[in-house]
């Protein structure tokens, strides 16, 4: 069992904890035993990597489709900064293209058979199935 103290510096609590159990664990395992022992603090201080870099908040992560001939910047300023004043985009993750919802132009609604049908055929299935194992068993 490895107890966990808690400190100002919880990741390096974590890492000194696993050190002294001599327990070696993977950067994704740590990252989730993070995420779960850690607790949303809004008042808090922006968390930063190593080199002083604001870290994102991957469960605030959300993503826009924006109109083709909507300039980016422009949109952000104008729909999402209001709402969300330290929004930002990553531009690395800006995909320009097309959406063709298939779904919406072309599905056609099959409504489902009677579940009296499917209850037949089930009962029926299972006759099948109990033929076949006596003739194995026998």
């Amino acid at each position: 069992m490895i107890n966990l103290p808690k400190l100002d510096a919880p990741e390096k609590d974590l890492t000194n904890a696993l050190k002294a159990a001599d327990v070696k664990v993977s950067a994704p395992v740590k990252k989730a035993i993070m995420n779960a022992l850690a607790e949303r603090d809004g008042t808090a201080d922006i968390c930063t990597d190593k080199d002083g870099n604001p870290e994102p908040d991957t469960d605030l992560r959300d993503y826009e489709n924006v109109a083709l001939k909507d300039d980016i910047k422009e949109y952000v300023k104008r729909e999402v900064l209001p709402h969300v004043p330290d929004a930002w985009v990553d531009e690395t993750k800006t995909r320009i293209g097309y959406e063709i919802p298939f779904t919406r132009y072309f599905y056609e609604y099959v409504p489902p058979r009677p579940l009296e049908e499917i209850e037949q055929e089930i009962k029926d299935l299972e006759e099948e199935i109990r033929g076949m194992l006596e003739e194995v068993i026998e």
